[in-house]
């Protein structure tokens, strides 16, 4: 691709790696397409919808003009797959933190998972983790919880569309989420434990769709690298 083609607008499909958080992969791009395309140092890249470090999958990365879409892009219904982990808890409702609380599951079997999911269909008021990048009072959640900083976070409405689980072996539940914006899958893990009265964290987490792009047409920055060798 020519560095005009990349300055007039692209949407790239990119399949993150985990432990990568989104910035990072976005500066990836920005290195190499400056160096190994020509493109100027101040052209203009984003992308639309972050990702944790400790999910993969689906990341679009605009250029150029096309950066005027991602709040359009960001917009779109997002498809999720991963793991569950049913009996506890940790902080930051995933793997970044240890385990501070362990629950019964002696009463959970497959009709309560399943009819457990029905109350998470359609609008629900979720609350962000505290381990998030959302602000308050002009301060990162995710700040406040490393200080050890107590802090009442507003619940907000979201939508999930579908919600399939895809498999049982408890401890883990793998599931398969399509959602709107703004949905946390940590925060629905957690709920989803509370729901059953027990105790539920994420342990997998990967971004399989966003509107109709699709991480089966996405590719691995690595293999992206390597094409300019």
């Amino acid at each position: 691709m020519t560095p005009e083609e990349y300055l007039e607008g692209q949407v790239l499909l990119i399949d993150k790696p985990l432990k990568w958080s989104s910035f990072q992969a976005v500066n990836k791009l920005k290195y190499l397409l400056i160096n190994k395309v020509g493109l100027p140092k101040k052209f203009k890249i984003g992308h639309a919808g972050t990702l944790d470090p400790l999910a993969t999958g689906l990341l679009l990365i605009c250029t150029g003009k096309f950066t005027k879409r991602i709040s359009e892009l960001q917009g779109q219904a997002k498809e999720y797959t991963g793991t569950f982990y049913i009996g506890a808890t940790t902080p930051s409702y995933d793997l970044e933190t240890e385990i501070d609380q362990t629950f019964p599951t002696d009463h959970i079997n497959e009709d309560l998972i399943h009819e457990t999911v029905k109350q998470f269909l359609g609008e629900i008021d979720q609350k962000p983790p505290i381990f998030s990048a959302i602000k308050k009072d002009g301060v990162r959640l995710y700040e406040h919880a490393r200080a050890g900083e107590s802090i009442e976070i507003a619940s907000r409405k979201t939508t999930i569309h579908e919600f399939e689980i895809t498999r049982i072996a408890l401890p883990e539940v793998d599931f398969r989420v399509v959602c709107s914006k703004g949905t946390y899958i940590r925060s629905l893990a957690y709920d989803f434990g509370k729901a059953m009265n027990s105790g539920s964290h994420l342990t997998v987490l990967r971004r399989t769709k966003i509107g109709d792009y699709d991480v089966k047409n996405a590719i691995d920055i690595t293999l992206f690298e390597e094409s300019f060798k």
